[in-house]
Formats: structure tokens, sequence, C-alpha cells
């Protein structure tokens, strides 16, 4: 049987309502990270910030949120590591704990939609459970895909609609109704943690995620899943042949 395809080609919300969204929760936002993985995502993040930093010097970590993701790639081994989002609340809650650690990570707001970098810019592209909030998914990897050298690598941390028949029920009660009410509990935002769950169900399967980084001209595509299916890290690299 084939899986259906998501239902719209982004992100449930308007890009506004995205961003007045996260600048909300910035103050409990890495707490909630961790307990609704049970910890889980430091270690993927440190994965997918190894992957990274493989590469080479120069990685951009796009929808950084408060900047784990980025600081992770710099210790890592990465020389030059720029994080971008388009929440001023996150980018300013990872400039502080930049300042607090003595990084040289440069944290801006952006469009992850129109990067303002060059064409072939950067050796590895990140994205941590950002892919899902953006308007076109496959313009986003597109616009990611331009700013990679050829050869460069694509790396994508997201959370991928879980179908197992076994475990199936006892996760959607756990996503769809716990985690938002210690969502809003802790962060005085049930909303948000409401939106986390539909916006899970709406996204691509990792079939279908691939097929996009494809289109987009990325090769050698890769899928790790993780936390029993319901996390996936996909990756790619960008053709040798291709300029932009």
């Amino acid at each position: 049987m084939t899986e259906s395809r998501p239902r719209n080609p982004g992100a449930i919300a308007e890009p506004a309502t995205v961003r007045a969204m996260f600048d909300r929760i910035v103050p409990r936002y890495d707490l909630m990270n961790h307990l609704m993985t049970f910890g889980m995502d430091l270690r993927w993040r440190k994965l997918i910030a190894t992957r990274a930093a493989a590469m080479g010097d120069s990685v951009l970590d796009v929808a950084t949120g408060t900047g784990d993701v980025a600081f992770d790639i710099r210790a890592a081994g990465a020389r030059t590591v720029i994080g971008l989002d388009f929440s001023p609340e996150m980018i300013g809650a990872a400039r502080t704990k930049g300042a607090a650690r003595g990084s040289d990570i440069e944290f801006l707001i952006g469009d992850a939609m129109a990067l303002p970098f060059p064409d072939n810019s950067f050796d590895a592209c990140t994205v941590s459970f950002g892919l899902r909030n953006m308007p076109d998914y496959a313009a986003a990897i597109a616009e990611m895909t331009r700013v990679l050298r050829p050869g460069g690598r694509f790396v994508c941390l997201e959370m991928t609609p879980y179908r197992k028949p076994v475990l199936g029920r006892l996760f959607s009660l756990y996503f769809e109704k716990i985690v938002p009410i210690v969502g809003g509990v802790l962060s005085g935002d049930i909303g948000a943690y409401r939106y986390l769950p539909q916006s899970v169900a709406n996204f691509p399967a990792s079939t279908q995620l691939v097929m996009l980084m494809r289109a987009a001209g990325l090769t050698n595509t890769h899928v790790t899943m993780l936390g029993f299916g319901t996390v996936a890290i996909h990756t790619g690299t960008k053709e040798l042949g291709s300029g932009s």
C-alpha cells in the first residue's frame, strides 16, 4: 500500500503565525525539547553536528532556534558556523548563550526561503526540527542546497509521521494529549504544543522527503531512523556538477 501524500506543500500555519508562536515559547523551549524526547534530543543533535562538521570548516545551521546545534557543530570542529532563524526571540536567546560561552558563532535573523548567502557558500547545511515549519518544503530544501558547495552535505533532523500499528496508539496518546498539556503548563502556550503533533502529521513521510531532496539536486541520500521510528536524520550530497 502506498503512503498518502502530505495535504500541503509546507507548514500548516502561515509564516507570521509560526514566527509569533516561536517568539512566545523561547523561555521554556530548550526544557520542553529535553522533556518531550526524554533527553534523547541532545544525542540526536550531536549526531547531525558530527556529520556536518566532518564535511569541512564552513557550516550553516538553518532554523537554529536557541543555537544548540550550532554550538555542537562548532564543538565538533567546524571553524566557521552561522546560525540563522526567522524568530528574533530565538536568535536573541542564541546570542545570549553564545556571549555566555565566549562563542564566535554568528547568529542571524533571516528567512530560510531566501537565504542571504551566495551559491556554493557552505560545506554543510543543517536543519533540525525546523523544516516542518517552512511554507514550502521543496523550495526550502532547494534553497539550502543552493548555498552548499558541490559535494557539500545537507543534514536534516526532523520528526516523521509515525504509523507503526503496535506502538502507534501509545505514541499518539503521549504526543497528542500529554505533550500539549505539559507544554501548556510549562510555557503557558498550549496552542504551540497542539500545533506540534498536527505539523508532524502533515509532514512528508521519509520516502517522500527523500524524493524532494533528490529533486533539489541531492544525491547519495540516506535515512537514519531514531526514537523508535518517530524521528529521522536525512542526509544528501549536492551533485558535484551542480553550480547552484
